[in-house]
């Protein structure tokens, strides 16, 4: 009996000896994330195992070594998606491909604007709620001169440096070269209760603000809040001029959603808009935006809408489907006869393409300034430099408080 517990004594430390083993090479095929290689076979152990105990251990051992292995061939689980554009979702391979260029950076020589703000108005289109903004000034900027407005939905995130937008850099290389007109950019953000914080260019305020009920219902809720709560604030500060084919408006997802209704509901107010990856879906009942364009008399409103191929695709759920519905606003915006421009891309939901083509758009959508031909119009063919500032000079226009009554449309 002796002899046996003896026996059984040192074959459990020999097994230990194999288990400790076999489990260390799992642990470092662990690290590498692969499995062990097929270096050790059944003849290799029985070979090197100098007797019958041995040879048996030796079988022990390697049926626990391929029992450990065999999980170890398993892939790994997925690690959850990472936050890519801004904390919006998982990072899309195909929007590596977009990047910003020159235009969207800021450039030597050229005069930068400033922001004014934040600045906050209470809300009485939702009330409780209030809504910060930022006025960014062109270096260009005269109060003695109308000027023209962009808005920018989401504003933070549109701002951020470094971002996938940096909508204030593209202001002030076309302004300086001439190519789209003397504008404020107005970067607001959605509106929050006072106990609520600020949307920032990661989370947008998807979950900490209301921006889901001012954004994606197809009302004229939030036309209401940009026409009669924002646009007089400003008006009592800068000197905006009351042409509504120079008050433009953009936003990406849902609010780009936002942007269209502005001026779809308020077309004597608005008529610019872009949109990125618009969220012409069934969040809050977008997908009647084609039916709405086709029923109703043209409105005087151009547009430029970007989306990617894999924007929220949702096989047999096309109302939910984002690029689908992209598609089918702008088919129904051209057969009615709208002013349309628009690209898809490779990408899915995000900000990369519409950011990189951001320049681009912005050129197309205010290429109608007036312009002069006379060949002695040494002004004309300057670059526009920053306004030296006078004395005088006031927030306010001196002259005159900008007028809010807008052109009839069409």
């Amino acid at each position: 009996m002796s002899r046996c517990k003896f026996i059984a004594a040192r074959t459990c430390a020999r097994l230990n000896e194999f288990a400790g083993a076999l489990f260390r090479a799992a642990a470092r095929a662990r690290r590498y994330r692969r499995a062990p290689g097929p270096g050790l076979t059944i003849s290799a152990c029985l070979d090197s195992a100098s007797s019958a105990h041995g040879q048996a251990l030796a079988c022990l051992a390697l049926a626990l070594f391929s029992l450990v292995s065999s999980s170890q061939a398993q892939p790994p689980p997925a690690p959850p998606p990472a936050a890519g554009h801004g904390g919006r979702g998982a990072v899309n391979t195909n929007d590596v491909f977009y990047r910003l260029g020159p235009d969207s950076k800021p450039m030597d020589g050229v005069p930068k604007g400033k922001f004014a703000g934040p600045k906050v108005i209470p809300s009485s289109v939702f009330p409780g709620t209030q809504h910060t903004y930022d006025v960014y000034v062109p270096a260009q900027y005269d109060p003695a001169k109308p000027a023209a407005v962009m808005v920018f939905n989401d504003g933070p995130a549109m701002k951020a440096e470094p971002g996938d937008v940096q909508a204030q850099n593209v202001l002030d290389n076309l302004i300086f070269r001439r190519e789209i007109p003397i504008m404020l950019g107005i970067f607001i953000s959605p509106g929050r209760r006072p106990d609520q914080p600020e949307p920032t260019p990661r989370d947008w305020g998807d979950r900490t603000s209301n921006r889901a009920d001012e954004y994606n219902p197809p009302t004229d809720k939030y036309a209401r809040v940009i026409v009669e709560e924002l646009m007089p604030a400003l008006q009592r500060e800068y000197n905006i001029s009351p042409d509504p084919d120079l008050h433009g408006i953009m936003g990406a997802s849902s609010g780009g959603c936002a942007a269209f209704a502005v001026a779809w509901f308020k077309p004597n107010d608005f008529r610019k808009v872009i949109t990125f990856v618009g969220s012409f879906t069934s969040i809050r009942g977008e997908y009647i935006y084609p039916e709405l364009v086709a029923e109703s008399d043209k409105k005087p409103i151009r547009i430029f809408m970007q989306d990617g191929r894999n924007d929220n695709r949702r096989p047999g759920n096309p109302n939910g489907d984002w690029f689908y519905q992209n598609v089918r606003l702008m088919n129904a915006l051209v057969k009615k006869g709208y002013e349309v421009n628009y690209t898809w891309g490779i990408g899915n939901h995000g900000q990369k393409q519409g950011g990189a083509i951001f320049p681009e758009m912005m050129r197309w959508l205010w290429r109608d300034q007036p312009v002069s031909t006379d060949p002695n119009d040494t002004v004309e063919r300057s670059f526009r430099a920053a306004r030296a500032p006078a004395p005088e000079d006031q927030t306010k226009p001196a002259n005159q408080e900008a007028s809010t009554t807008p052109k009839e449309g069409k």
